[in-house]
């Protein structure tokens, strides 16, 4: 059973995570550098492997901002799990819109993990992790499912 600490924390990460929504519907890096650890790792669906560092994580942002007139982002299904001052959530997100040529763009869902850490009283984003399955058979991604 979840401390009543438990539940305010994790009332506070999913509203940390409608504010990582927020940001991006905006198109304000600013705003989601306040998410983000300064350190984050992420493991984004963009090459490479692995970007570190706060200005790097935003920096995957930039091209979609670009090439976006409005930006849409839908979460789905997500579950958080506190301890202490750590936590990770997981759960399914689709980023669509409409492109600055006027095309309209459902989006492709992704899943996604959040793991985050309570630094001076403030949950922060210090790893995420954005995948879609593999077919091992082709080695294309599968990006026509959803939740």
């Amino acid at each position: 059973m979840a401390t009543q600490q438990q539940a305010t924390d994790e009332a506070e990460i999913r509203r940390h995570i409608d504010k990582l929504v927020e940001g991006l519907e905006k198109k304000d890096l600013e705003a989601l550098r306040r998410l983000y650890a300064p350190d984050i790792v992420s493991f984004d669906v963009q090459p490479p492997l692995q970007h570190v560092g706060v200005d790097a994580k935003l920096a995957n942002w930039t091209p979609v901002f670009t090439a976006f007139e409005t930006v849409t982002y839908e979460v789905r299904d997500l579950t958080v799990t506190v301890g202490g001052d750590v936590a990770f959530a997981h759960g399914f997100g689709c980023l669509g819109g409409t492109l600055k040529d006027g095309t309209a763009i459902g989006g492709m869902w992704v899943r996604a993990t959040h793991c985050l850490r309570k630094i001076g009283g403030t949950w922060l984003i210090a790893h995420d992790q954005v995948s879609v399955p593999l077919d091992v058979t082709t080695g294309a991604g599968v990006t026509d499912l959803q939740p």
